[in-house]
């Protein structure tokens, strides 16, 4: 399998994913989707939009959560679920009550440190299980062997369903913004309370609905005074943003969609690709392209499909212009500077090239321990042994491989000039790594 991939693919686990725990995925359309069509809420609740990060967890199962500050977990199931960017909108205006009310912080004062530590570290190997994953926009898997603690340490009383749910209604009422979503989301679940809890979905196991939830929402918009619509691009945004999710996940039904539609169009390529039929992916590619010349993403997955199917040097001209197109999106250039990698040979302006393109991932994501990888490639054929042995360290840390990490960090300071950035950036590596072992200890 290619080292870098550009949109929602899949790597192999150790284990059966659904029986250990969370596969999550990286996706930077999604996710700038994700962030756009909350940012509204954030601002009403007085949160800065930039600290919220959206984490993809790959399951049919309708589920949200908030865990280890303000990480706001959505299952694909959840998203696949909803019928329009309101209902969306409101699950997560939802969560972000918990986040806003603090009932995170209450739920850990309320637990023994260790155990909480326990199932935190199953849901915060984040950084690292999306960073040592097959590139900068794939699909990764981390194990959480503790599932049945982790529900229950998500569980949310009902008094703090209720606070959630009075937040959610000021922040969309506060940014204008219809409240009938969440209302018909609710709706959805409102029956699974009657049913055993093994049938529920996991979003009312998680969080309890009562009938008391269901008339104050109702009440609620049925008294909303100013109500405006979402924006039209959010419809249209959420609509790519579901084809997207099918064609690669569910890529033998995607494949047969019919419809016109810029987004019924987008997911059947993707599915098209998914299924081998590359030729006819690359053909449905450029007329996306030909539709919406100024589109990142599209010219993102030819550059994807290129590179996965082996002619990377063709891959190139796409990325880079997926990133002058979304000069922001970290894991487009992490893409980008693999794909400048892989077809520089020994050419050294086109290292120098790619080490630039990986730099500029790790703005947006630092905690990438791939891209860490890639670049100590590219300075060890550049001939920087220094910087080479210093990324190899920084990416043994992210994956907690604190042996290897203290190997590199010597190795680093032995070949860097004393005093350099790079010297010092190895120091306080080594400085981390033994304030960790003293903590051990």
């Amino acid at each position: 399998m290619p080292a870098v991939l550009a949109a929602l693919v899949f790597i192999a686990c150790a284990a059966p994913a659904q029986a250990q725990g969370l596969n999550l995925i990286r996706d930077q359309e999604i996710e700038d989707t994700l962030r756009d069509i909350s940012r509204p809420v954030f601002e009403q609740a007085g949160i800065s939009p930039s600290s919220v990060r959206f984490i993809l967890v790959q399951d049919s199962s309708l589920n949200a959560f908030v865990a280890g500050g303000q990480n706001i977990f959505v299952h694909t199931g959840l998203i696949l679920e909803t019928t329009n960017p309101e209902e969306l909108v409101g699950v997560i205006a939802h969560e972000t009550g918990h986040i806003a009310s603090g009932h995170l912080l209450r739920t850990h004062e309320a637990m023994d440190d260790l155990r909480m530590q326990t199932m935190l570290t199953s849901l915060l190997g984040i950084a690292a299980a999306i960073g040592t994953g097959n590139g900068g926009a794939g699909m990764a898997a981390v194990s959480a062997s503790q599932t049945l603690a982790v529900r229950g340490f998500l569980r949310h009383s009902r008094v703090q369903e209720s606070s959630a749910d009075q937040s959610a209604v000021r922040f969309l009422q506060d940014a204008h913004l219809p409240l009938g979503g969440l209302v018909s989301f609710m709706g959805k679940l409102s029956n699974q309370e009657l049913l055993p809890e093994s049938q529920q979905s996991e979003y009312v196991r998680t969080h309890p609905l009562t009938r008391d939830r269901i008339d104050f929402l109702k009440n609620a918009e049925s008294t909303q005074r100013r109500k405006g619509d979402v924006p039209a691009d959010w419809v249209e945004k959420h609509a790519r943003m579901k084809a997207k999710l099918y064609g690669y996940l569910y890529p033998e039904r995607a494949v047969n969609e019919t419809g016109t539609s810029i987004a019924a169009r987008y997911g059947r390529t993707i599915a098209l690709y998914r299924r081998g039929k590359v030729a006819d992916a690359l053909a449905e590619t450029e007329k996306l392209i030909k539709a919406e010349p100024d589109n990142a993403w599209f010219h993102e997955l030819k550059g994807q499909i290129l590179f996965e199917t082996g002619k990377v040097s063709d891959a190139v001209a796409p990325y880079a212009r997926a990133v002058a197109l979304a000069p922001r999106a970290g894991l487009l250039y992490a893409a980008y500077g693999h794909a400048l990698l892989e077809s520089a040979g020994n050419d050294k302006s086109r290292l120098t090239e790619a080490v630039a393109a990986l730099k500029r991932s790790q703005r947006t994501e630092p905690y990438q321990a791939r891209t860490h990888r890639l670049l100590a490639t590219a300075y060890g054929k550049l001939g920087e042994e220094g910087l080479s042995h210093l990324h190899l360290a920084e990416e043994a840390a992210i994956r907690g491989d604190m042996g290897s990490a203290r190997r590199e960090v010597l190795l680093a300071q032995q070949k860097l000039p004393k005093n350099s950035p790079g010297w010092l950036r190895a120091a306080d590596i080594q400085d981390q790594i033994s304030k960790k072992d003293k903590k051990k200890n």
